[in-house]
């Protein structure tokens, strides 16, 4: 018969293995929580941090609370992409209330706008910021996009001008694939907002990155205003040159 210690070997192998299972199971548990307390203290002092920015530059206009007031709209529901956009573009916040709101330089830092995107957000659900990537967009479809929905107002070469000399719709030359996709979501200002998909926003940002460089394959561009006016010019001007130079031959045949 086997001595008693040799019957009880192999469970103790067994439970020596077991012991080790629960003590990486609880360590790995004890590295979670640790993560997840240090997440949820850097989303509190992000968002203590846009609530002290929020109060110093814009409850003037939109309420300590984002309820609104006389000079600017509420911003409970907007969402963090409306938010990003104005702060990102620099348009908010505004000089003095009731002034333009222009595209400038940023007045806060990416961090700063970052924190004050998340304090909009808490206010209440809206638009988050798109993940816009032109370099996955078609220019194709972009283009059609483009001409269908945004032409009217930024001009067929995104210079803009269209309506409200440049204010209502300004130029498309600054706009980056991040922007263009929250302007399309959230329409801010008279802009109206667009339901479109992941893909037609990439499409419509790759077309719209374009537009910044455009190719020129029938020569110099005027103004960059389209085929059109540069080929009236064109032959405007080269209908003045015959002119003067049938008028220089007349003069020198007399």
């Amino acid at each position: 018969m086997l001595a008693a210690g040799e019957r009880l070997r192999p469970y103790a192998a067994l439970l020596a293995v077991i012991a080790a299972m629960l003590g990486w199971w609880l360590v790995e548990q004890a590295d979670a929580s640790r993560a997840a307390s240090s997440v949820g203290v850097t989303q509190v002092a992000s968002l203590d941090t846009g609530r002290s920015l929020y109060l110093q530059g814009c409850a003037a206009c939109h309420g300590p609370s984002g309820e609104g007031s006389a000079y600017g709209p509420s911003l409970v529901g907007v969402g963090a992409a409306a938010a990003d956009f104005q702060l990102r573009t620099g348009r908010m916040p505004l000089s003095a209330p009731g002034a333009p709101a222009v595209r400038q330089s940023p007045a806060y830092s990416e961090e700063q706008i970052e924190a004050i995107d998340a304090f909009v957000a808490s206010l209440g659900p809206g638009p988050a910021i798109p993940n816009v990537v032109a370099s996955n967009g078609d220019l194709a479809r972009g283009r059609q996009l483009y001409l269908a929905n945004c032409a009217a107002c930024h001009g067929a070469t995104g210079a803009g001008g269209t309506v409200g000399g440049g204010f209502v719709a300004p130029p498309l030359d600054r706009a980056d694939s991040r922007t263009v996709g929250e302007a399309t979501i959230v329409g801010p200002g008279p802009m109206p907002a667009f339901a479109f998909d992941q893909q037609q926003l990439d499409d419509l940002a790759a077309y719209v990155e374009l537009l910044h460089h455009p190719p020129h394959p029938g020569g110099l561009p005027v103004a960059e205003v389209g085929p059109v006016a540069e080929g009236f010019l064109a032959g405007a001007v080269g209908i003045v040159t015959l002119l003067a130079v049938a008028r220089w031959i007349g003069r020198g045949a007399r």
